[in-house]
């Protein structure tokens, strides 16, 4: 009777949406910032129905640099998870993180640090927001915080958005914002996202933003409750003014934006099938700018019910960071795919802890990905939910990887046409 009467309230909130949409902004493409210019034609973007080749590793060579890593700072919590980054002005990397006693605990609080590229070095952490914080700044009771996600607003201004619980789970989430005049140094008083007119609960964050052509955000968010499905929110700084389903029933969370083209993107999600149900990435695809999604055929990688991470290169690359098994979060890979072929293939095995026994396996989850010169890629993901770990993978490196794609690519083509003579 209880989740009745809640999808009543649910309908009821979407048709006094409805009733507004006619005073809502006209929406907008995506960004020129965004879009990656390529010399391939339109037909030769990556699809997600692509097949998935060998886990393939890309040869060491003595010229090029193989990925840096290191961990972010220490801050003495038993329990650290949620990382993710922002490019600065300076050419710094900001990163936030939470950390506490425990995944929901009452003394999580959010944290940040910088790393600086000359030195490869990372500053000493600060706290961005505690639970009490954020109860004067919202002016209502917080339980916990959780997954905090920066953007660049079109005025130079850092915004970040973050999950806070008022009551019950991670399904009674609600996303909050802080606003940062000096590159996050210090920020604003939070504010709650409205992001229903009606019942403002379930909705989450963790994937980056994107930048539109009219200078507002398009936010990949998700629910948890009664559903568990994508939504992609419009939002004029800290005003949510549109959204839109991005998946439906209680399959795909957490949904992970590549913007192909100004009207063109594809969404890759967290599954969270029931069992018996095939584990693989869902899929979602959109034509006109977000304004609707429609499902695809999913891309023909396992998921053990665990966030991905992707990234658009300059030169048209994709790149993704998941879990590439069914069950487990012990092995960790990077791929990338030939917008050519629309084939994925492992470069990187990042963690790998199969051969050891289950009561030994460590867990290497949410991974988050940017880029600071847009063919680079720097990379945070939670290390057994004790540490995190960041790598940087260099221009020279991952075009090297994305060259050996492009061979292999172009040898399997002429394999497939001379068996077809």
């Amino acid at each position: 009777m209880s989740r009745v009467i809640a999808l009543c309230f649910l309908l009821l909130a979407a048709v006094i949406g409805f009733l507004h949409i006619d005073s809502r902004p006209a929406w907008a493409p995506f960004s020129g910032n965004e879009v990656i210019a390529q010399e391939a034609d339109e037909t030769n973007q990556a699809q997600p129905e692509g097949k998935v080749t060998a886990k393939t590793k890309v040869p060491s060579q003595p010229s090029i640099a193989s990925p840096r890593t290191d961990w972010l700072p220490d801050t003495g919590a038993p329990s650290v998870h949620a990382a993710s980054l922002i490019a600065l002005k300076d050419g710094a990397i900001r990163a936030f993180w939470f950390a506490g006693s425990r995944e929901g605990a009452p003394d999580v609080v959010i944290n940040t640090a910088v790393f600086d590229p000359k030195t490869n070095a990372w500053a000493a952490p600060t706290v961005v927001i505690d639970r009490v914080g954020a109860e004067k700044g919202l002016s209502r009771y917080i339980a916990k915080l959780g997954n905090p996600v920066p953007a660049r607003l079109p005025d130079g201004r850092l915004q970040l958005f973050f999950v806070t619980v008022s009551i019950g789970g991670w399904a009674g989430s609600s996303i909050s914002t802080m606003l940062s005049d000096d590159d996050g140094l210090t920020w604003g008083r939070p504010q709650r996202l409205i992001t229903s007119p009606f019942i403002n609960l379930s909705t989450l964050v963790k994937s980056p933003a994107v930048q539109m052509t009219d200078g507002r955000l398009g936010l990949p968010a998700y629910h948890e409750w009664i559903g568990r499905f994508g939504e992609f929110l419009r939002l004029d700084t800290t005003q949510v003014i549109d959204k839109r389903r991005m998946s439906s029933g209680r399959s795909a969370i957490q949904p992970a934006v590549f913007v192909n083209e100004a009207q063109d993107a594809t969404a890759y999600f967290r599954q969270t099938r029931s069992a018996g149900q095939a584990k693989r990435i869902p899929v979602s695809l959109t034509r006109n700018a977000g304004q609707s999604w429609q499902s695809a055929t999913d891309l023909e990688i396992e998921n053990p019910n665990s966030a991905v991470a992707g990234l658009t290169l300059k030169n048209g690359a994709h790149l993704l960071v998941l879990n590439n098994i069914e069950a487990g979060r012990y092995r960790l890979v990077l791929m990338m795919s030939n917008p050519k072929s629309g084939q994925w293939q492992v470069v990187e095995v990042l963690e790998n802890d199969e051969a050891l026994p289950d009561q030994e396996r460590k867990e290497f989850s949410y991974p988050y990905l940017i880029s600071a010169s847009g063919s680079d890629a720097h990379l945070v993901y939670t290390w057994d939910r004790k540490k995190i770990r960041h790598l940087y993978f260099s221009s020279a490196w991952l075009e090297r990887a994305y060259s050996q794609l492009q061979v292999q690519s172009n040898a399997g083509s002429s394999i497939e046409v001379k068996e077809a003579q």
